[in-house]
């Protein structure tokens, strides 16, 4: 735990039946597994259906979390589907210097190329890979498609 911490926000997309919302709440938990004093998970939710565009939040924090919003400039960004790149604003709010982690096969230097700027950090990260070799599957359907 690094107690200098006061709050990270992490802003995650993805769509419906990729398992968005159980990421928030699975990082909120090892967070405070991991001795944070405060989490906090929770979705974003209209009409959503399997496949439609989802958004979920986590904030973990050191102190006591008093916040009750959503969370409009988070520090990470997470991207479980990759077209949502071109669909959504992912980056909307995220803070200079702040984190962006898609699911992709691609390099982090590749999404440079795809015009994600510069002043972000990038990880990638083929997470759909990995379901499928480790057989996630919801109904035959991988947790996280590509």
């Amino acid at each position: 735990m690094n107690s200098n911490v006061e709050i990270i926000e992490v802003r995650w997309h993805g769509r419906g039946g990729q398992g968005a919302v159980t990421a928030a709440e699975l990082l909120a938990k090892a967070a405070y597994i991991d001795g944070y004093k405060d989490v906090q998970a929770f979705p974003f939710f209209g009409a959503e259906r399997r496949g439609a565009p989802v958004t979920a939040f986590t904030r973990i924090s050191s102190k006591k979390i008093h916040l009750r919003s959503q969370i409009y400039n988070p520090d990470v960004v997470v991207v479980l589907d990759p077209s949502l790149l071109g669909m959504v604003n992912v980056l909307e709010g995220l803070r200079n210097g702040g984190m962006l982690v898609v699911n992709i096969s691609k390099q982090p230097e590749e999404l440079l190329e795809m015009g994600i700027p510069p002043k972000y950090k990038i990880a990638t990260v083929d997470a759909t890979k990995i379901a499928l070799d480790l057989g996630l599957k919801v109904a035959g359907i991988p947790v996280l498609k590509g």
